[in-house]
Protein backbone atom coordinates (compact mmCIF):
# COMPACT_ATOMS: atom_id res chain seq x y z
CA UNK A 1 0.00 0.00 0.00
CA UNK A 2 2.56 2.01 0.94
CA UNK A 3 4.37 1.89 -2.03
CA UNK A 4 1.16 2.60 -4.81
CA UNK A 5 0.73 5.42 -2.56
CA UNK A 6 4.25 6.60 -3.18
CA UNK A 7 3.81 6.18 -6.82
CA UNK A 8 0.88 7.82 -7.10
CA UNK A 9 1.60 11.01 -5.34
CA UNK A 10 4.59 10.83 -7.25
CA UNK A 11 2.90 10.85 -10.93
CA UNK A 12 0.50 13.96 -9.26
CA UNK A 13 3.69 15.95 -8.32
CA UNK A 14 5.01 15.51 -11.83
CA UNK A 15 1.87 16.52 -13.42
CA UNK A 16 1.73 19.71 -11.10
CA UNK A 17 5.12 20.02 -12.05
CA UNK A 18 4.85 19.83 -15.79
CA UNK A 19 2.30 22.75 -15.58
CA UNK A 20 3.85 25.07 -13.31
CA UNK A 21 7.30 24.82 -14.22
CA UNK A 22 6.47 26.42 -18.10
CA UNK A 23 3.88 29.12 -16.36
CA UNK A 24 6.80 30.14 -13.97
CA UNK A 25 9.54 30.27 -16.80
CA UNK A 26 7.18 32.82 -18.34
CA UNK A 27 5.97 34.74 -15.10
CA UNK A 28 9.98 35.13 -14.41
CA UNK A 29 10.11 37.38 -17.98
CA UNK A 30 6.77 39.06 -17.96
CA UNK A 31 4.87 40.28 -14.08
CA UNK A 32 7.02 40.23 -11.19
CA UNK A 33 3.85 39.92 -9.04
CA UNK A 34 2.85 36.28 -11.17
CA UNK A 35 6.21 34.92 -10.25
CA UNK A 36 5.80 35.31 -6.69
CA UNK A 37 2.03 34.24 -6.51
CA UNK A 38 2.65 31.06 -9.23
CA UNK A 39 5.51 29.15 -6.59
CA UNK A 40 2.86 29.82 -3.93
CA UNK A 41 -0.34 28.57 -5.61
CA UNK A 42 2.31 25.25 -6.65
CA UNK A 43 3.49 24.44 -3.22
CA UNK A 44 -0.15 24.80 -1.75
CA UNK A 45 -0.95 22.28 -4.07
CA UNK A 46 2.01 20.12 -3.16
CA UNK A 47 0.69 20.10 0.35
CA UNK A 48 -2.23 18.71 -0.72
CA UNK A 49 -0.55 15.88 -2.98
CA UNK A 50 2.11 15.17 -0.30
CA UNK A 51 -0.81 15.11 2.22
CA UNK A 52 0.76 17.73 5.02
CA UNK A 53 -1.24 19.58 6.74
CA UNK A 54 -0.23 23.11 7.90
CA UNK A 55 -2.02 24.98 10.99
CA UNK A 56 -0.44 28.04 11.55
CA UNK A 57 -0.03 30.36 14.46
CA UNK A 58 -0.05 33.78 13.64
CA UNK A 59 0.56 36.07 10.90
CA UNK A 60 3.35 37.17 8.25
CA UNK A 61 4.30 40.92 9.19
CA UNK A 62 2.63 43.47 7.07
CA UNK A 63 5.73 45.63 7.15
CA UNK A 64 8.32 45.78 4.35
CA UNK A 65 11.02 44.97 4.19
CA UNK A 66 10.82 41.41 5.59
CA UNK A 67 13.45 39.18 6.47
CA UNK A 68 12.11 35.80 8.31
CA UNK A 69 14.30 33.88 10.31
CA UNK A 70 12.94 30.23 10.74
CA UNK A 71 14.78 26.50 12.37
CA UNK A 72 15.46 24.12 9.55
CA UNK A 73 14.23 20.65 9.70
CA UNK A 74 13.98 19.22 6.94
CA UNK A 75 13.28 19.99 2.80
CA UNK A 76 9.88 19.42 4.01
CA UNK A 77 9.83 23.02 5.10
CA UNK A 78 10.62 24.72 1.76
CA UNK A 79 6.97 23.73 0.53
CA UNK A 80 5.52 24.20 3.69
CA UNK A 81 6.14 27.77 4.59
CA UNK A 82 6.18 28.50 0.53
CA UNK A 83 2.45 27.19 1.16
CA UNK A 84 1.77 30.40 3.56
CA UNK A 85 2.41 33.56 1.99
CA UNK A 86 4.58 34.42 -1.47
CA UNK A 87 8.39 34.29 -0.90
CA UNK A 88 12.17 33.19 -1.40
CA UNK A 89 14.93 31.67 0.44
CA UNK A 90 18.53 31.82 0.69
CA UNK A 91 20.30 28.66 0.13
CA UNK A 92 23.59 27.34 0.06
CA UNK A 93 24.81 27.23 -3.14
CA UNK A 94 25.13 23.32 -3.66
CA UNK A 95 21.67 22.93 -4.05
CA UNK A 96 21.69 25.32 -7.27
CA UNK A 97 23.31 22.36 -9.32
CA UNK A 98 20.80 19.29 -7.85
CA UNK A 99 18.57 17.68 -10.62
CA UNK A 100 15.34 18.99 -10.35
CA UNK A 101 15.35 20.78 -6.91
CA UNK A 102 18.19 23.10 -8.35
CA UNK A 103 15.67 23.98 -10.76
CA UNK A 104 12.70 24.82 -8.36
CA UNK A 105 15.21 26.69 -6.60
CA UNK A 106 16.48 29.06 -9.37
CA UNK A 107 12.54 29.24 -10.70
CA UNK A 108 11.53 30.69 -7.21
CA UNK A 109 14.37 33.38 -7.23
CA UNK A 110 16.26 31.70 -4.41
CA UNK A 111 19.52 33.57 -3.46
CA UNK A 112 22.41 31.17 -2.96
CA UNK A 113 25.35 31.56 -0.75
CA UNK A 114 28.83 30.08 -0.99
CA UNK A 115 29.44 28.73 2.35
CA UNK A 116 32.74 27.93 2.31
CA UNK A 117 33.80 31.22 1.12
CA UNK A 118 34.00 34.01 3.87
CA UNK A 119 34.14 36.52 0.90
CA UNK A 120 31.54 35.55 -0.99
CA UNK A 121 29.33 36.71 2.25
CA UNK A 122 29.49 40.34 1.17
CA UNK A 123 28.33 39.76 -1.79
CA UNK A 124 25.25 37.50 -0.81
CA UNK A 125 23.98 40.14 1.51
CA UNK A 126 24.65 42.69 -0.79
CA UNK A 127 21.60 40.84 -3.11
CA UNK A 128 19.69 40.15 -0.35
CA UNK A 129 19.47 43.35 0.85
CA UNK A 130 18.51 44.44 -2.75
CA UNK A 131 15.75 41.73 -2.70
CA UNK A 132 14.50 43.25 0.66
CA UNK A 133 14.45 46.60 -0.48
CA UNK A 134 12.63 45.60 -3.76
CA UNK A 135 9.85 44.10 -1.40
CA UNK A 136 10.91 40.11 -1.81
CA UNK A 137 9.92 38.29 1.72
CA UNK A 138 12.95 36.37 2.47
CA UNK A 139 13.76 33.00 4.51
CA UNK A 140 17.26 32.82 6.53
CA UNK A 141 17.18 29.17 7.82
CA UNK A 142 19.48 30.63 10.74
CA UNK A 143 20.90 27.68 12.37
CA UNK A 144 23.00 27.13 8.50
CA UNK A 145 21.94 23.16 8.65
CA UNK A 146 19.18 21.52 9.42
CA UNK A 147 19.02 19.33 12.76
CA UNK A 148 17.06 16.15 14.01
CA UNK A 149 14.22 18.15 15.20
CA UNK A 150 14.78 17.70 19.05
CA UNK A 151 16.29 21.24 19.36
CA UNK A 152 16.86 24.42 17.67
CA UNK A 153 20.18 24.77 16.74
CA UNK A 154 22.07 28.54 17.70
CA UNK A 155 21.46 31.13 14.86
CA UNK A 156 24.04 32.63 12.89
CA UNK A 157 25.04 36.00 12.55
CA UNK A 158 26.63 36.16 9.14
CA UNK A 159 23.86 37.01 6.80
CA UNK A 160 21.95 39.62 8.99
CA UNK A 161 24.49 42.44 7.73
CA UNK A 162 21.86 42.26 4.69
CA UNK A 163 19.35 44.34 6.93
CA UNK A 164 22.09 46.69 7.21
CA UNK A 165 22.93 47.15 3.76
CA UNK A 166 19.21 47.43 3.04
CA UNK A 167 18.79 50.34 5.78
CA UNK A 168 21.99 51.68 4.44
CA UNK A 169 20.56 51.94 0.90
CA UNK A 170 18.48 55.06 2.19
CA UNK A 171 15.48 54.00 1.26
CA UNK A 172 14.06 51.95 4.44
CA UNK A 173 14.69 53.58 8.31
CA UNK A 174 13.55 50.31 9.84
CA UNK A 175 13.28 46.69 8.31
CA UNK A 176 10.98 44.29 10.11
CA UNK A 177 12.79 40.44 11.08
CA UNK A 178 10.19 37.96 12.16
CA UNK A 179 11.59 34.80 13.91
CA UNK A 180 9.52 31.79 12.89
CA UNK A 181 9.08 28.10 13.88
CA UNK A 182 8.36 25.26 11.83
CA UNK A 183 7.39 22.17 14.30
CA UNK A 184 6.08 18.79 12.36
CA UNK A 185 3.47 16.91 15.24
CA UNK A 186 1.86 14.33 13.87
CA UNK A 187 2.45 11.66 11.59
CA UNK A 188 -0.79 9.80 10.40
CA UNK A 189 -2.53 11.17 13.12
CA UNK A 190 -0.23 10.19 15.86
CA UNK A 191 2.21 12.43 18.00
CA UNK A 192 5.55 12.71 17.24
CA UNK A 193 7.81 12.33 20.76
CA UNK A 194 11.67 12.37 20.86
CA UNK A 195 11.72 9.18 19.34
CA UNK A 196 9.93 9.95 16.33
CA UNK A 197 11.01 13.67 15.51
CA UNK A 198 13.94 12.51 13.53
CA UNK A 199 11.36 10.45 11.51
CA UNK A 200 10.45 13.78 9.25
CA UNK A 201 13.65 15.60 9.70
CA UNK A 202 16.27 15.20 7.10
CA UNK A 203 19.50 16.64 8.46
CA UNK A 204 23.45 15.38 8.34
CA UNK A 205 24.66 13.29 5.43
CA UNK A 206 21.22 11.70 4.74
CA UNK A 207 20.44 11.24 0.87
CA UNK A 208 17.58 13.35 -0.32
CA UNK A 209 15.56 10.76 -2.55
CA UNK A 210 15.24 7.81 -0.12
CA UNK A 211 13.93 10.07 2.92
CA UNK A 212 11.58 11.60 0.23
CA UNK A 213 10.43 8.20 -0.97
CA UNK A 214 9.69 7.36 2.62
CA UNK A 215 7.63 10.47 3.47
CA UNK A 216 5.37 9.93 0.23
CA UNK A 217 5.02 6.49 1.32
CA UNK A 218 3.97 6.46 5.10
CA UNK A 219 0.90 8.80 4.88
CA UNK A 220 -0.07 12.56 6.42
CA UNK A 221 1.83 14.81 8.49
CA UNK A 222 1.37 17.49 10.72
CA UNK A 223 3.07 20.90 10.98
CA UNK A 224 2.10 23.77 13.02
CA UNK A 225 3.83 27.00 10.84
CA UNK A 226 4.14 29.97 13.80
CA UNK A 227 5.08 33.44 13.58
CA UNK A 228 6.39 35.75 16.29
CA UNK A 229 5.99 39.45 16.89
CA UNK A 230 8.31 41.38 13.96
CA UNK A 231 11.44 42.87 15.84
CA UNK A 232 11.94 46.18 14.08
CA UNK A 233 15.97 46.58 12.92
CA UNK A 234 17.26 50.18 12.39
CA UNK A 235 20.50 51.13 12.14
CA UNK A 236 21.97 50.74 15.65
CA UNK A 237 20.72 47.18 16.00
CA UNK A 238 23.26 44.66 17.17
CA UNK A 239 23.07 41.45 15.17
CA UNK A 240 24.49 39.30 17.44
CA UNK A 241 21.67 40.36 20.05
CA UNK A 242 18.96 40.32 17.69
CA UNK A 243 20.11 36.84 16.74
CA UNK A 244 19.81 35.75 19.87
CA UNK A 245 16.36 37.47 20.18
CA UNK A 246 15.04 35.46 17.31
CA UNK A 247 16.46 32.11 18.12
CA UNK A 248 14.80 31.80 21.94
CA UNK A 249 11.70 32.72 20.57
CA UNK A 250 12.04 30.31 17.58
CA UNK A 251 13.08 27.61 20.43
CA UNK A 252 9.78 28.57 22.33
CA UNK A 253 7.65 28.55 19.76
CA UNK A 254 8.62 24.85 18.64
CA UNK A 255 8.98 23.96 22.51
CA UNK A 256 4.81 25.21 22.50
CA UNK A 257 3.87 23.47 19.21
CA UNK A 258 5.70 20.21 20.37
CA UNK A 259 4.15 19.50 23.73
CA UNK A 260 0.82 20.47 22.20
Amino acid sequence: MGTARAVALTAAMTAASLVGIPLQWIALRTSASASRRIPWLYHRLLNRIIGVRRTVVGTPAAGRPLLLLANHVSWLDITVLSAVTPLSFVAKSEIAGWPVFGLFAKLQRSIFVERAKRQATGGTTAEMAERLSAGDVLVLFAEGTSSDHNRVLPFRTALLGATREALASERHETIWLQPVSLAYTRWNGLPMGRVERPRVAWYGDMDLAPHLWRVLKDGWIDVVVAFGEPIAVDASTDRKSLARTAEQEVRRMTLAAQRG
